[in-house]
């Protein structure tokens, strides 16, 4: 698979009013995303997880360094909008993104704005509102909808748009257990049956296990990037940078310290309890 996302070098500070620049937020990140990749990025309050994020699309751009995106360099105004077609943005509140008083019409916004012409516009909007599982409700009124479902519909209105890569930032963190199992169902089933490149902002341990790999950030740098399994055995690294591990890893970390053998790798209730039943047949 080839590289769809290349950061290079990436340095990154706020500009305050003045003109005078605040400290670092990112500090020499190098990454690569392949394309189809579901890549969790976790990282504490301030670790600069949001900003590496909002860099992929253009909302921010390089103090130094280089970020492209299909081929594409961020910095080159002349090709905004296409970056944005190929790398769509979903935020933590999915009232920030609705602007519609109509579900199909907020997922036709940005395609009017781009003028696309209706007849393909409609079998677009139809197409993402079939695939997040909101078709029903297109004639509804957002102001009607759960928290999982405008986030549902907020997702569909970047998908309306075609993009090779999708950033969720945060894209969970408003909704209840069942919003967010709604949302993660949705975007893993684009990834796995579409080859869409996923990069997953979050702080739930639960979600970034799910993943194809995990990027772990700590003051403005990349500290850990591995599958899950490895990363998250890395329990008292992760605790260092202050982050979890997922609950039943942190119970096999306990369990080796107490002198058990079991792998430091679980990273799910079923490797658990094969674990645990191996342990006790033994």
């Amino acid at each position: 698979m080839s590289d769809i996302i290349k950061i290079e070098g990436l340095h990154f500070h706020y500009t305050s009013p003045d003109g005078s620049s605040t400290d670092e937020v990112l500090k020499g990140i190098d990454l690569t995303v392949k394309q189809g990749e579901f890549v969790a990025v976790l990282g504490h309050n301030g670790s600069g997880k949001s900003t590496l994020a909002k860099h992929i699309n253009a909302i921010l751009l390089p103090t130094e360094g280089k970020v492209t995106v299909d081929g594409i360099d961020t910095a080159d105004e002349s090709r905004i909008f296409e970056l944005r077609q190929t790398a769509g943005m979903v935020f933590q509140n999915p009232d920030n993104q609705i602007v519609s008083s109509v579900v199909e019409e907020d997922v036709a916004f940005a395609l009017e704005n781009l003028g696309v012409p209706y007849e393909e516009m409609r079998e677009r909007v139809d197409d993402a509102l079939k695939t997040v599982g909101m078709y029903d409700l297109r004639l509804h009124s957002p102001s009607q909808l759960s928290g999982g479902q405008k986030q549902r519909v907020a997702i569909a209105g970047v998908l309306a748009m075609c993009p090779k890569c999708l950033i969720l930032d945060e894209s969970t963190a408003m909704l209840d257990p069942q919003g967010r199992k709604e949302v993660l169902a949705t975007v893993r089933h684009m990834n796995r049956e579409q080859g869409m490149t996923v990069i997953l902002i979050t702080h739930y341990m639960d979600e970034a296990a799910g993943c194809d790999r995990v990027v772990v950030m700590d003051g403005g740098s990349i500290i850990m990037d591995g599958t899950p399994e490895k990363v998250f055995s890395q329990v008292e690294r992760l605790k260092e940078a202050g982050l979890d591990v997922p609950q039943v890893t942190e119970l096999a970390y306990e369990l080796r310290k107490a002198g058990y053998d079991i792998s430091p790798e679980i990273i799910n209730g079923e490797e658990c309890a094969d674990a645990l039943a191996e342990l006790l047949s033994s």
